[in-house]
């Protein structure tokens, strides 16, 4: 029993004995290439750094050259360049500049940290690492591991990098984490990881930090100076640890939805955090559309999948009738169709905390082919469905389907006027269908052909609204803001939210369907979102359906 306690005892001179290396500096000239994961924010952003200190020059550029920022400190100027759509539609490269400030001063921008205050810990750490980080080689097993810790308040951050050296002792980067922990909390409060995947001293081409020259640079139409220059020169938040942007977005976020936090502040302010650099770094890639911060961004992954309140079920009869576009001339459809110019869909609403997705979808497709049968648009009632179509195994503020709630109104005699019945609650109410007037009734309903883009198209244009299922799971399509939206990762399966299809179009060469979703006027575009008919993405053709109006 006692050989273990004499070995530790025994090696402790051993270790005791062994000489720290010397505290590690870098090249005041180097490029690099490498990545920046963000596991809470689930981004993988891949960029390349020049860096010329002596010249005060400084470029960073994201998801290879779809976002180049250039920090001039010699002439007192940020620089960014990126793609935009113009007011002709097209979209090409423009240049943004801003000047500096005693609040904001431009300084060259390393993607390395000073590494002057951190202490050494051990050799041999990249042995163990090198299945997780694919540029350790066998050669690199003695590279080492240097360590900082601070406590501010109530949190532990701690900084980790590790590097190697070269023939001449010189250090060359690998990873560097950073890892925060709140004991208020009790859980890890911010995490990001870089990976240096390439590192060369080589002298710099001066023209690199000259890349604005060949725009017409205009000033960054930014919304404050903290903000824009974390547009600017976002790697500074992460080498500098500077949050002072993300306060004061999160400070405004506040202010405009009324936000009222108690204990739970800093909880939601650590979701608004991960949520807001996933928006920035997804519109560093200059996709075809943009994401923004909206009145979501507090919420977490779960309390988001309550809000998309469809029941995900399979192999269920539902009865309807099958959609058959070969009674319609499809020659005569038109290439852009958006019936909210035509009086027949009511204003966005917001289902708050309820996931009553589903009550929204089937009375906006009611009050759409109300309105092309009558002429006459009708605000009709979810807060009737979420009350009284638990018969028909809808669950209330705990999702519903479309063809349930066609059932239950067939069987009801109807559904009345939001005025007839009572306002949206938001929470599962009492039914007191039986006493008051149905305005709508219905006899049945439709079922669009699966994956049939024409077949809605007809659907849209002949007989109006559609209410569709779609995946929002995403977090892209959570914080959507404009342009026409398509992500690989949206299923066209697995769909957990109903919307309506109000019209259909095509901008700059891509196809799209105009829907209408329930998360208020400041989600999407005033409530809007354009999804790419690309691949039937999101699912918006697998599950397709609209009323027959008796």
């Amino acid at each position: 029993m006692m050989t273990p306690f004499l070995f530790i005892v025994l090696c402790v001179p051993l270790v005791l004995a062994e000489k720290p290396p010397p505290t590690p500096t870098f090249s005041k000239n180097y490029i690099i290439n490498g990545r920046i994961f963000l596991p809470y924010a689930e981004i993988d952003e891949p960029f390349t750094a020049y860096y010329d200190e002596l010249a005060n020059k400084s470029r960073i550029d994201y998801y290879g050259d779809l976002q180049l920022t250039v920090q001039r400190a010699d002439l007192g100027q940020f620089y960014k360049i990126a793609y935009m759509v113009g007011s002709n539609q097209q979209t090409g490269r423009v240049c943004f500049n801003m000047e500096a400030s005693p609040i904001s001063p431009v300084t060259v921008q390393s993607v390395l940290p000073d590494l002057s205050q951190f202490q050494f810990k051990q050799r041999g750490i990249c042995k163990k690492m090198a299945k997780n980080l694919p540029t350790l080689t066998l050669t690199s097993e003695y590279c080492e591991e240097w360590e900082y810790r601070v406590q501010l308040g109530e949190k532990d951050n701690k900084y980790v990098f590790i590097l190697k050296r070269d023939s001449q002792g010189n250090a060359i980067p690998i990873f560097y984490l950073m890892m925060g922990y709140d004991s208020l909390m009790s859980s890890h409060y911010d995490k990001y990881e870089v990976l240096y995947e390439s590192y060369s001293t080589a002298k710099i081409d001066s023209k690199i930090f000259d890349i604005y020259q060949k725009y017409d640079c205009r000033g960054f139409p930014g919304p404050g100076i903290k903000q824009s220059v974390a547009m600017m020169n976002p790697m500074r938040e992460f080498i500098l640890n500077d949050y002072g942007h993300v306060d004061e977005h999160f400070k405004q976020f506040i202010e405009k939805h009324s936000k009222n936090y108690t204990k739970e502040v800093n909880f939601r302010r650590f979701i608004f955090l991960q949520n807001y650099r996933f928006i920035q770094a997804q519109n560093r890639k200059n996709i075809h559309y943009q994401l923004a911060v909206n009145h979501l961004a507090d919420r977490t992954d779960e309390e988001m999948s309550r809000i998309r309140g469809k029941i995900q079920v399979t192999n269920v009869d539902k009865n309807g009738i099958l959609f058959d576009k070969s009674h319609y001339d499809t020659s005569k459809l038109p290439n852009q169709w958006d019936w909210r110019l035509l009086g027949a869909v009511t204003p966005v609403k917001d289902q708050a905390i309820c996931g009553s997705c589903w009550s929204f979808g089937a009375t906006g497709t009611i009050e759409g082919q109300y309105f092309v049968k009558t002429g006459h648009l009708l605000k009709l009632s979810q807060q009737q469905l979420i009350d009284c179509s638990w018969t028909e195994d809808n669950n209330g503020c705990d999702g519903g389907e479309d063809f349930r709630t066609y059932n239950y109104i067939m069987k009801a005699g109807g559904i009345a006027t939001e005025e007839d019945y009572g306002h949206y609650l938001g929470v599962d109410g009492k039914c007191h269908d039986k006493n008051v007037k149905k305005s709508v009734k219905i006899k049945g309903f439709y079922n669009v052909t699966i994956g049939d883009v024409d077949a809605m198209k007809v659907a849209l244009y002949y007989h109006g609204p559609v209410t569709v299922a779609v995946d929002a799971s995403q977090k892209t399509f959570t914080f959507y803001s404009n342009g026409i939206y398509y992500d690989p990762n949206c299923s066209s399966k697995n769909l957990d939210h109903q919307v309506l299809a109000v019209g259909y179009g095509e901008l700059n060469g891509q196809k799209y369907w105009l829907i209408k979703n329930s998360w208020s006027t400041y989600w999407g575009n005033d409530g809007y979102i354009l999804i790419n008919q690309k691949n039937n993405d999101c699912g918006v053709l697998t599950d397709a359906t609209f009323p027959l109006i008796e």
